[in-house]
């Protein structure tokens, strides 16, 4: 009698294996068989927008150093002038320029134990903000002006340039993408025979904001990509 009651068990084991293949076969359309009556094809629908920054920060960290304290502070003074002369020069107005924290190093001190070179050395930062950002490039490719004047740059790693307008784009962005996906979803369902329904789920993924051409810093990229993925499910009648 066991030997009997094996044969339905099997014969039922092997209709639910070919239903799970069929399944997957629809899975892997889009479309999930949930349980009768509930079908739904999810799909993402994607926005890009070609963008310009429109703010600019250009940081310069210019340092001096020495034995005597007093005379490497003149030394920065003297280099903040000429800074400060340059931007002049470079069109910017006085509100578009920031002073940053002076830095002074003791490497006598304990905390740095150090015998060797110059024992004071002092560091100063003048940012530029500015959404004059054609500005900001030419300004970048004279900066060796300063460098012949006896400036001397540390850390130098360019401007950086911003978008700042991602909620002027958002809508529209937000409503291409969701009309992509439905042009995807509606496609599965013209495949798979059946009427797209309503909306069952919606998921915005983040705004990314990229360079232009994929490569490289985006914050050094003046020319920049916005990109947002919408993903939907939708129910098949």
């Amino acid at each position: 009698m066991s030997d009997n009651r094996l044969i339905p068990a099997l014969a039922f084991g092997g209709l639910l294996a070919v239903g799970l293949i069929g399944g997957g076969g629809l899975i892997g359309q889009g479309v999930v068989n949930a349980r009768a009556g509930d079908r739904t094809v999810t799909v993402r629908g994607l926005s890009e927008r070609e963008v310009k920054a429109d703010l600019a920060v250009l940081p310069l960290r210019f340092t001096a150093s020495g034995e005597v304290l007093s005379d490497v502070q003149a030394r920065i003074d003297a280099d903040l002038a000429t800074v400060r002369a340059f931007l002049t020069a470079q069109g910017y107005p006085a509100s578009a320029v920031d002073l940053g924290r002076l830095e002074v190093a003791d490497t006598r001190s304990r905390e740095y134990g150090n015998q060797q070179g110059p024992r004071f050395i002092l560091a100063q930062t003048v940012i530029v903000r500015t959404t004059d950002v054609a500005r900001v490039q030419a300004s970048t490719r004279a900066l060796n002006d300063l460098v012949r004047q006896g400036v001397v740059l540390q850390d130098f790693q360019g401007p950086s340039y911003i978008f700042t307008k991602l909620n002027d784009v958002r809508p529209a962005m937000i409503a291409e993408a969701t009309a992509a996906a439905r042009t995807g979803a509606e496609q599965f369902a013209k495949d798979s025979g059946n009427p797209l329904g309503p909306i069952r789920q919606a998921t915005q993924g983040s705004f990314e904001i990229l360079p232009r051409d994929g490569a490289g810093d985006e914050a050094a990229s003046i020319d920049k990509k916005v990109r947002v993925v919408a993903t939907i499910t939708y129910r098949l009648k």
